[in-house]
């Protein structure tokens, strides 16, 4: 691939993520519009979203793309003007178009051969034309127009037109070409004087050149209204400044434009780029104050008065132009603060990778100078050690991303879901603010997709029904995000009728899920939802019913190395907590040691550490038992049962007390060995299903050591307890019946 080839592909691709970017801003914005149909703002901001798209779907030449646009943006246009209330319908069109060009863009971005689908897209694309042709028929006036007041351009003025252009200095980093913009004008008349203004140019050294600094004074003879020449810029309004001055426009226009002018050049560059005057006029005054005699009891005119004498300007722009000279600035610098770099999600994750490396080799130089006794190199590798640990820390502070991004999303699917079922819902988004690893944010989104749905069909009741039950008919779905302890916790919360623990128990014995005579808390009654193969639904719809969801859903959260608690009150309504890792990663850990083996605990969880003494330890059975700390009762995992590890146990050992939910619980080791920064590595897919290890790190000696997982400890505990009980009240019921 040749080297401009490579370019328009790279330039391409930012093309898609930034067009889908901006489609998820229609969707925001129409989404808003429903509750504040007046918003002019948000209503702007949807014509210049599809009009972008539309512009930078034209550089590429993709046809289709541009054509259909074109009619959103027809409708939209009219919808600003004040030709078209927004309404309901209009918004599911506009929607559903929405949703449309993310189709194409995604067809095209794949570059699929695939003629069905393109026929399909075809399909779809005359449909939604059609039903935006309603919305272009009929062209009434606009408002202003049917209330007989005054509007602008109603009547062109034929004459120059001085244009003030001044580019945003990160106009070339947002794919603008200023030139470009300037070629479009020559469609409207004729430019008669261009003036480039390049006084913004820092110093060689400082340039920047992905930075813009151009600006320009540009005199168009036109016969075209102000609406027409506006809209030349309509695609770059977000990255420029612009003044318009019509022909024969008051010299107040030009004193304004005199005094916010950005550069310092001399006074006659000031009147020129202003449309004050032309170049000529000033070099002619130029030179006659050049060739006028010096007297010495008079001065020589300056160019100002010479310009006042002949009539060509007036003193009041002399003097806004003198008094713009004289605020010089004393250093030229580059704003760089609000600066953003688009970098390739794979970039960042080999980046993330070649930390981990690192943290790697910094533990194993510090075991090598510990080993040594080498009291400078003990020194050198702890700076070392607290350096990559700040590298650390910003690396994967580059891969955080505002989780209330993916909640935003969510807005849609409530509106249709909600819509669909006859069901009034409004969502509430808390801590949008909230930072999570960009890829557990990707990974959450399908899990919260489940949760959503789910509170809409089965927890959310009908507007008639609430009313019966003294409920307000709009019922309440809330998103939220917090830190806590080294996690994020995200909730879903519903106000609906909530999960009844004794149904649940009756279905899943119906479906031969669970035994008929097995017994159960009212936490393990709420927990078979999460069973493979449940389902409360009486007829499976597109929605429910299948018996396939929250058994997944558990599973991915899981996998995330994070865990889901469900509380509900009956009539009251159901919350969903999930827990994840800020990140996949790189975790703080806690080393321990069990025979001859090395494992990771999680660091956040770990609340303390304490002695046991042998003697002290009341065991339930191999794999678990009670510990008094302190005067409570901790119950606490043998590891080394457990991981059958054959090895003698020592005289005395250690607990581990470790955060599981809401609960302490102990972890029995041989030995403690501190903190370690642990590097997350998968185990790969012959371990999968192996329960209570999440991963594996690979310490600074080059010891491979397993990642504990917690909470999956505790469940392959509790599971071999229920065995154990089974077994033994089977055993009882055989001995009675040999008794008998």
């Amino acid at each position: 691939m040749s080297a401009d080839s490579k370019l328009y592909a790279d330039v391409l691709s930012t093309f898609f993520a930034e067009a889908k970017d901006m489609l998820q801003q229609m969707e925001d914005a129409l989404l808003s519009l429903e509750d504040d149909p007046d918003d002019k703002e948000t209503i702007n901001a949807l014509f210049r979203a599809i009009h972008t798209i539309k512009g930078s779907a034209g550089l590429f030449e993709l046809n289709d793309v541009v054509q259909f646009t074109h009619k959103v943006e027809s409708v939209l246009d009219r919808l600003r003007n004040g030709a078209l209330p927004f309404e309901a319908k209009l918004s599911d069109v506009l929607l559903k178009s929405a949703d449309h060009i993310f189709l194409m863009l995604e067809y095209l971005e794949s570059k699929s051969t695939d003629e069905a689908k393109l026929a399909l897209l075809g399909i779809e694309s005359k449909a939604l034309v059609e039903q935006l042709a309603e919305y272009l028929e009929h062209d009434t006036p606009i408002k202003a127009k049917e209330k007989n007041e005054p509007t602008q351009n109603l009547k062109p003025k034929v004459g120059t037109w001085h244009i003030s252009l001044r580019f945003s200095q990160d106009a070339f980093r947002n794919g603008l070409d200023p030139i470009s913009t300037l070629h479009y004008l020559l469609n409207l008349g004729e430019i008669t004087t261009i003036f480039a203004i390049d006084d913004r140019l820092p110093d060689l050294e400082l340039l920047d050149p992905e930075s813009c600094f151009l600006g320009f004074e540009i005199r168009l003879f036109t016969a075209a209204p102000q609406h027409d020449i506006e809209a030349a810029f309509e695609f770059v309004q977000d990255d420029c400044s612009l003044r318009l001055f019509p022909p024969s426009g008051p010299e107040v226009d030009f004193v304004s434009l005199i005094n916010e002018l950005p550069e310092e050049p001399r006074l006659g560059d000031i009147l020129v780029e202003c449309g004050a005057v032309s170049r000529r006029i000033v070099e002619e005054a130029m030179q006659e104050h050049n060739n006028s005699p010096q007297l010495a009891n008079a001065p020589r005119l300056t160019i100002g008065e010479i310009l006042v004498a002949k009539n060509t300007v007036t003193p009041e722009i002399i003097d806004a132009a003198l008094s713009k000279q004289s605020k010089m600035r004393e250093t030229r610098t580059t704003d760089n603060s609000s600066r953003f770099v688009r970098v390739p999600a794979d970039k960042l994750d080999a980046l993330i990778n070649l930390v981990g490396e690192m943290v790697i080799c910094s533990a194993s130089a510090g075991l090598l100078a510990q080993n040594a006794q080498n009291s400078s190199m003990l020194e050198a590798t702890q700076q070392m050690s607290r350096l990559v640990e700040e590298i650390r820390n910003d690396a994967l502070s580059l891969r955080m991303v505002y989780i209330g991004e993916t909640f935003g999303r969510f807005k849609r699917v409530v509106r249709d879901v909600a819509s669909e079922l006859g069901k009034k819902v409004e969502l509430e988004i808390i801590g949008a603010e909230t930072e999570l690893d960009k890829s557990v944010v990707e990974k959450i989104a399908d899990p919260l997709m489940h949760l959503v749905r789910n509170s809409l069909d089965h927890g959310i009741e009908l507007p008639d029904v609430r009313s019966s039950i003294g409920k307000i008919p709009t019922a309440k779905i809330s998103l939220s995000a917090h830190h806590d302890s080294g996690h994020v916790v995200i909730r879903v919360i519903d106000d609906g009728c909530g999960i009844d623990g004794e149904k649940l128990v009756a279905k899943a014995r119906e479906r031969g899920l669970i035994s008929l005579n097995q017994q159960f808390t009212e936490q393990e009654k709420l927990n078979l939802i999460f069973l493979p193969g449940f389902s409360t639904a009486e007829v499976v719809t597109n929605l429910s019913g299948r018996g396939v969801g929250m058994d997944v859903v558990k599973k991915n959260i899981e996998a995330l190395r994070g865990q889901v608690v469900l509380k509900s009150t009956v009539g009251v309504g159901t919350t969903i907590e999930i827990q994840l890792p800020l990140t996949l990663a790189i975790i703080d850990g806690f080393l321990v040691k069990v025979g001859m083996y090395t494992y990771v605990i999680p660091l956040q969880a770990v609340v303390e550490c304490v002695d046991a003494d042998n003697s002290k330890l009341l065991k339930h059975n191999r794999w678990s038992g009670n510990f008094d700390l302190r005067g409570d009762v901790l119950p606490f995992l043998e590891l080394q049962e457990i991981f059958a590890i054959a090895n003698d146990i020592p005289e005395r050992r250690s607990i581990v007390v470790v955060k599981n939910n809401d609960s302490l619980i102990g972890l029995l080791v041989d030995q403690l060995q501190g903190e370690y920064q642990t590097v997350i590595k998968p185990l790969g897919k012959l371990f999968k299903n192996l329960r209570g290890v999440c991963g594996s790190t690979v310490l600074g000696s080059g010891e491979v050591a397993l990642i504990l997982d917690v909470p999956a400890l505790v469940r392959v505990a509790t599971e071999n307890e229920h065995e154990q009980h089974n077994v033994a009240v089977v055993d009882r019921q055989v001995l009675v019946h040999a008794n008998q």
